[in-house]
């Protein structure tokens, strides 16, 4: 788990860390206080001044998880050995005052809530915190004193049943939230599959009748078998590319069947309808904008859906969180690459709250979709003002177009 907490998405890592080290500093200044109003030259016995110099920063730090540090597990490792070996070495030399670490304490009991909420399997987050709730509890040995170890006891277990709370709150807070991303990526896998699942079928059946075709004029026309079995050769290619994303892809039954349609007229209709929809609004209208290469390329039909599904996300996205702003959709290409790039101005006004509530998994959505086909999703806002969503799709490969020109017979 990272510093930035499910209970404030946009927090700043760097400032919580920033924030916490000044909180650990101030303890620290409150030991050496504590220890040098508790005994005048609390350095003559080692147990005084380890709690305070040794043990409290380096807990602390492990708390903090500074860059290139150790990773979680290690540190509470590394602190639960320290700390128990320093009480055991109390417990043994009990001369000299026993400083009890105020620092130390608190980065136990805040290691504990890290340990506690860390994406770990079960049993090894329970592992984690038994082994710091121990350490956390034989704290008070250090004292010399039965009655200073049952108030610290108390007090300290108190504390931890409090600690164990908030990090089992951030665990299911983030288990939540995995299993939402999750379901989003599953959703958007399927409806890919069902997609394409559809377009197969129209395939096959296209090479179905062109094979029947072929075998009904092979003996009354047989020059015109060869043009038949290089488009079924073409067919079949393209057909094996669509399915190639099938892979690992499960589908949903009960579903509405989706066919193949002419892209430009879909993304055509797409903008008039968002029009539509800003002018009742009085909003700005959107435009599309295509250029000479988008229009000749050639697009397996995946890609054309999953275009489809972008530019449509992206114009709601606009209409929900920047109501009032002028939209563009703007599709391009190369020999290699379609891209397709939809921004919008800053809004004139900006709502608290998006029309439809908050959602959050649209763009995560989106990246699935395009990443299955082997394509790049980059979102992000422009240097003067809005949003840009751009994606690239790799274009049809040349194997088709190469049994194409050097079928059967030539």
């Amino acid at each position: 788990m990272d510093w930035k907490l499910p209970l404030n998405p946009a927090a700043d890592g760097r400032l919580l860390r920033i924030s916490s080290l000044t909180a650990f500093t101030l303890i620290l200044v409150g030991d050496f206080a504590a220890a040098r109003i508790a005994d005048p030259d609390p350095f003559q016995a080692p147990t005084a001044w380890l709690p305070v110099v040794v043990t409290g920063p380096l807990i602390g730090l492990a708390v903090l998880g500074l860059p290139r540090s150790f990773a979680l597990g290690r540190r509470v490792i590394g602190a639960v050995t320290i700390s128990l070996t320093l009480t055991v070495w109390t417990l043994i030399d009990s001369s000299g005052l026993q400083w009890w670490g105020a620092l130390e304490t608190c980065g136990l009991l805040f290691l504990t809530i890290r340990a506690t909420a860390h994406a770990w399997r079960p049993a090894r987050a329970i592992a984690a915190t038994v082994a710091l709730c121990v350490t956390v509890l034989m704290l008070p040995l250090r004292s010399g004193s039965w009655s200073a170890f049952v108030a610290g006891g108390y007090i300290l277990t108190v504390a931890l049943a409090i600690c164990v709370a908030t990090g089992c709150g951030l665990r299911a807070l983030e288990l939540r939230r995995e299993r939402a991303v999750h379901d989003v990526r599953q959703t958007e896998r399927l409806a890919l599959a069902r997609d394409l699942h559809d377009l197969i079928a129209h395939h096959m059946t296209g090479i179905i009748v062109q094979a029947n075709a072929a075998v009904t004029i092979q003996g009354t026309a047989p020059d015109q078998v060869d043009p038949l079995l290089r488009n079924i050769a073409r067919s079949g290619t393209e057909t094996l590319e669509s399915m190639r994303r099938l892979v690992g892809v499960l589908r949903e039954d009960n579903h509405a069947a989706l066919r193949p349609g002419d892209l430009l007229t879909e993304l055509a209709d797409l903008v008039s309808a968002h029009c539509a929809h800003a002018t009742a609004d009085g909003d700005t209208p959107a435009r599309l904008d295509v250029t000479a290469a988008a229009r000749t390329a050639r697009l397996g039909p995946e890609v054309e859906i999953s275009v489809q599904r972008l530019v449509q996300e992206a114009l709601t996205n606009v209409r929900r969180h920047a109501p009032g702003a002028r939209a563009t959709v703007r599709l391009d290409a190369d020999p290699a690459w379609l891209r397709v790039t939809v921004t919008n101005t800053t809004a004139p006004h900006r709502a608290t709250t998006p029309a439809g509530g908050r959602g959050g998994f649209g763009l995560l959505g989106l990246r699935e979709r395009v990443e299955a086909l082997d394509g790049t999703l980059r979102t992000g806002a422009l240097p003067q003002g809005g949003w840009q969503v751009e994606a690239a799709f790799p274009l049809a490969t040349s194997a088709a177009d190469a049994l194409q020109d050097h079928g059967p017979g030539r």
